[in-house]
């Protein structure tokens, strides 16, 4: 018995041993792996990132491995490593990262090549750091990238970014507007609705489609989450005569829909 007890001692001992060794030559391969970012490119062989693909699925469920690996990806973004490398770093940090690896993303949304990357990795972290991030690009960004920023918000559905996106509606550039409107569809609160009813009157030609749209979304989630009441004004602000006939037609449909549904 005693012997037995020895022999299975020395077999824990063994596996310890060997899984310790195991990890070792695992760090050993996403070290080599992270280094060959340096000179990265797509059309490289990829086989040469694997470890790291690897390392992201063994770091699941596993907070200290997982930091590890997103604290060595995040220190690449701020090398002088490739275009391609720093995105691939992107797209695995909107898999594993936290608030730690945010700096290092919002450092890349004013980069032309880098920005989306980056924003759709911040859109992807839960963090409130990420969000907040994203907020303060909004006065650093212009042009397609401020869009981005603005999409991501809302994908988000930031509350903390309605002011901020109802100040956007008003923006000369005709395409930011827009989404701001789209994104406050998607915010879908009854202060994201005020933003959009209060303006949907008075937008340019160009950008009134898109409120309305954005009303119409925005009164789709209220619905859903039960806020009956809101929802119907929403619509109701879309049925009059001077909207366009199909927008009117949804707004009818809405209400109608509306007062069908119980409220919560």
């Amino acid at each position: 018995m005693r012997t037995q007890r020895l022999f299975s001692a020395l077999a824990i001992l063994m596996f310890c041993a060997a899984t310790a060794a195991n990890a070792a030559d695992s760090n050993d391969a996403v070290d080599k792996a992270i280094a060959s970012l340096k000179s990265y490119d797509y059309g490289a062989d990829r086989n040469t990132l694997k470890p790291i693909d690897d390392a992201v699925v063994a770091s699941y469920g596993k907070a200290e491995a997982r930091k590890e690996l997103e604290t060595k990806l995040a220190a690449v973004l701020s090398t002088s490593a490739s275009r391609d490398a720093k995105d691939y770093c992107c797209r695995i940090l909107r898999v594993i990262g936290t608030a730690e690896c945010v700096p290092a993303l919002a450092a890349l949304l004013g980069d032309k090549e880098l920005s989306h990357s980056a924003r759709y990795a911040l859109q992807s972290i839960p963090a409130p750091e990420a969000g907040k991030a994203l907020r303060d690009a909004l006065s650093t960004t212009s042009g397609p990238l401020k869009i981005g920023v603005i999409s991501s918000l809302g994908a988000r559905r930031d509350a903390d970014a309605i002011s901020a996106m109802a100040t956007c509606l008003t923006d000369t550039d005709k395409a930011i507007a827009a989404a701001a409107a789209h994104a406050l569809g998607a915010i879908g609160t009854v202060e994201a609705s005020k933003a959009l009813t209060d303006s949907v009157k008075t937008a340019s030609a160009e950008v009134k489609p898109s409120i309305a749209d954005a009303c119409l979304e925005c009164a789709e989630r209220l619905l859903a989450g039960g806020d009956k009441s809101t929802a119907i004004a929403v619509y109701k602000s879309l049925s009059g005569d001077d909207e366009p006939k199909h927008v009117r037609l949804a707004a009818t449909r809405g209400m109608i829909s509306a007062a069908g549904k119980k409220s919560d």
